[in-house]
């Protein structure tokens, strides 16, 4: 029996930065953001968004009344909490009215949640496949404005649905995690913004990635051509090209990364969500794929966390994907001016608005949500 993603969808903040205009305004070349980083825009959260109504809209536009009487598994994953005891899974069970019998609860472990909800969503499943489980990956990257991770913030959600007999993608059993205690970036408890060795934590990313794919290639005999292409973790997307090249320049898989990377280019760093909104893009912005067709996929968790994987595209997954809805969701964002952003991140009621909405209420104040 075969079990994956059967749906799969992601959404952003109403307003968006231009690179250009932050490197301008910061007095720095923009080709450092836009070549250096590989970033064209990073999305914003204002007072009326946080990482409830990000996951509540992501995952609407996927969930049916079926799909909703069906699941008894949510999982959130992210490290962007509103609360230090309640899981968001709580709220957007009920935000999404899913069915009473079903258990919810958060994981945290900076940006590889949402992959370890992914491999608990899958064991359940497998062990119930006539149940469905909703995996959702919500967060705010927040540095601080002035700051060197300034240029890597951004925001959103994605949202999973697992089930057997999946409709886009089928997870092999071939994955592969690293743990190693590293301090390259973390937030005590009561900080606003977190620490980061920058230059620590791109490393621990690169060596993280040769590592277990080394582990990966001896436990299963796979190499990169056996890959049709390959979606990493990407707080930047120059960083998952940093991890790839020293050990392959294969044509074929770089020209499908950039097909990986387009909507990440939009949004800027998504935490849990981020190696989900490249797998997203790759689907809808490649033309080369076909079903049949292996992807990897590497999943990074700062402090440290890591996991190669694989899937394998279904008959018929180019038809059950949201491509319409994300690109009119990215195209129709405001651009703010610096001085609008600046205002609007130094606002003290930025992201505590999900708790105190219903679901209706989240949704109505998104003018290009699209329902059907």
């Amino acid at each position: 029996m075969e079990v994956g993603i059967d749906k799969i969808s992601f959404y952003v903040p109403k307003r968006y930065v231009d690179m250009t205009d932050l490197a301008e305004a910061r007095g720095v070349d923009p080709n450092k953001f836009h070549i250096g980083l590989g970033q064209d825009q990073m999305a914003v959260t204002t007072a009326d968004e946080d990482i409830v109504t990000l996951g509540a809209n992501a995952a609407t536009q996927i969930l049916t009344d079926e799909d909703k009487a069906t699941i008894d598994l949510v999982i959130v994953g992210t490290e962007s909490s509103l609360d230090e005891s309640k899981a968001t899974a709580v709220v957007l069970h009920d935000l999404l009215e899913i069915q009473p019998f079903a258990r919810a609860y958060e994981i945290k472990e900076a940006c590889y949640g949402a992959t370890a909800a992914l491999m608990l969503a899958k064991r359940h499943v497998l062990a119930n496949p006539e149940r469905k489980a909703l995996v959702i990956a919500s967060d705010i990257a927040r540095y601080g404005l002035n700051s060197a991770g300034e240029p890597t913030q951004g925001a959103g959600a994605v949202a999973i649905l697992v089930t057997a007999n999946p409709r886009i993608l089928a997870l092999e059993n071939d994955s592969v995690p690293l743990t190693q205690n590293i301090y390259d970036f973390w937030r005590p408890t009561g900080e606003e913004f977190p620490r980061v060795d920058g230059k620590l934590s791109n490393q621990t990313y690169i060596d993280s990635f040769a590592k277990v794919w080394e582990e990966y290639k001896k436990r299963t005999g796979l190499n990169f051509d056996d890959f049709t292409a390959l979606t990493f973790h990407s707080p930047y997307t120059k960083m998952g090209k940093k991890a790839l090249l020293p050990l392959s320049d294969n044509a074929h898989l770089l020209e499908e990364f950039e097909k990986a990377i387009v909507y990440n280019r939009r949004v800027g760093n998504l935490y849990t969500g981020s190696l989900y909104l490249s797998l997203i893009s790759l689907l809808e912005n490649s033309t080369d794929l076909v079903a049949g067709n292996r992807l990897g996929l590497f999943s990074y968790g700062s402090g440290t966390v890591a996991e190669f994987f694989s899937a394998k595209l279904v008959e018929g997954f180019e038809k059950n994907l949201q491509t319409e809805y994300h690109r009119h969701l990215l195209d129709a964002r405001q651009r703010l001016s610096i001085s609008e952003y600046e205002k609007i991140f130094n606002s003290k009621g930025l992201g505590q608005a999900g708790v105190k909405f219903s679901l209706r209420e989240v949704l109505d104040g998104i003018p290009f949500y699209n329902k059907n």
